[in-house]
């Protein structure tokens, strides 16, 4: 998980894509707690909570760090991972609410994945603010208190 892996997953991603997905990524580093690291995780960029804070990692593998946002590029678009949607349904519910107010686009979204087909129109204001609504304290709670318990 070093710097040079992220570089060069940036480096993979189409001409096309590489500044809207960059834009996001630049979002999220300035945007998120600074508790948070980045690193490679699951084959996309991960913003994790590391082992120096949260020493029990992830359930599903504790030498991972606990996850928190990953970004991707796939074969059809750019998408945004956050497991604080996924258990915490008040920020989902908030989400959905305030999306159409930031894109003429359907909402195309999953469990904790956002799709965005058309790059032209991700919604850069919404997700920043998305960052900025949980603290690397919130999401340790949540996910103890929902997730890991399961």
């Amino acid at each position: 998980m070093t710097n040079i892996e992220v570089a060069t997953y940036l480096k993979s991603i189409p001409q096309e894509r590489q500044a809207a997905f960059n834009k996001l990524r630049d979002l999220i580093l300035l945007n998120i707690p600074i508790e948070f690291s980045e690193c490679m995780q699951y084959g996309m960029i991960g913003y994790v909570v590391p082992h120096s804070i949260y020493p029990n990692g992830y359930h599903v593998n504790p030498k991972l760090p606990l996850p928190f946002i990953n970004i991707a590029n796939q074969k059809n678009f750019i998408s945004l991972y956050h497991m604080g949607i996924y258990a915490h349904p008040e920020l989902l519910n908030w989400f959905i609410q305030e999306y159409p107010k930031y894109s003429k686009r359907k909402l195309d979204m999953g469990k904790s994945c956002i799709r965005f087909n058309k790059i032209d129109d991700i919604p850069f204001e919404l997700i920043k603010d998305l960052i900025k609504k949980m603290s690397y304290k919130e999401w340790v709670n949540i996910y103890e208190s929902q997730i890991k318990r399961k």
